[in-house]
């Protein structure tokens, strides 16, 4: 009897899992394809441990792409380089939205995007009011940093907050006219109105006004 105990149990587990998975597969044609999506979509679906395994099957089926831990994608085909997944930052921000979190672009890529630096950082790094750590997306390690100021993430993943983090980069030393010309020509007239309205420290905001009055005068 205690081995038929055994074999109910398994068999039950199995079903469940199997319910799962289809469950899982139904809700994947909902998605479109090419966007990361987290295992926490599916919980509705089974247990934690249920919806990881059920995911685990799928990936190795090969019915979706396993980018990091608890994120996933259903790739996209492409005729000439085949699956085509998110990139980087798609992946990273399907991350932040799992885990209620704002993140904004670390300053030196936001300084290389406005032409103000040509140097790439080797290791991607975000900002965030989560908790410091390093995550393995692919064969690309992202290193997460932890700040309290709230003047650092605002804007954040605006072309706005952008350049904010790019000026907190640069820092009071190095934000002269022709930083603040980069920054301007790189946003939109509305976005670099934005910007003077931020919540800035005196210095950004001494740099920011005094183009502006050069141009007026000008």
């Amino acid at each position: 009897m205690i081995i038929v105990y055994k074999i109910s149990i398994y068999s039950d587990d199995l079903d469940y899992l199997v319910t799962t998975t289809k469950a899982i597969r139904t809700e994947l044609k909902k998605l479109p394809k090419g966007k990361p999506f987290t295992n926490t979509r599916f919980l509705t679906f089974g247990s934690r441990g249920a919806v990881d395994r059920a995911l685990s099957r799928l990936v190795a089926e090969g019915e979706i792409k396993r980018l990091a831990r608890g994120v996933f994608a259903c790739p996209k085909k492409n005729r000439y380089v085949g699956d085509v997944v998110p990139g980087v930052l798609e992946v990273v921000k399907a991350i932040a939205k799992n885990n209620h979190e704002t993140i904004q672009v670390h300053g030196a890529e936001a300084a290389r995007r406005f032409k103000l630096s040509t140097q790439v950082p080797v290791v991607p790094v975000f900002h965030t009011n989560g908790s410091s750590r390093s995550i393995q997306i692919g064969n690309v390690t992202v290193k997460m940093v932890h700040t309290s100021s709230q003047r650092r993430l605002q804007f954040a993943g605006k072309k706005t907050g952008l350049a904010l983090s790019a000026l907190w980069y640069l820092g009071k030393e190095n934000v002269n006219e022709e930083a603040v010309s980069k920054i301007k020509s790189g946003l939109s007239t509305e976005e670099f109105k934005t910007l003077r309205s931020a919540d800035l420290p005196e210095w950004m905001t001494t740099a920011l006004n005094g183009l502006v009055q050069d141009t007026v005068h000008g």
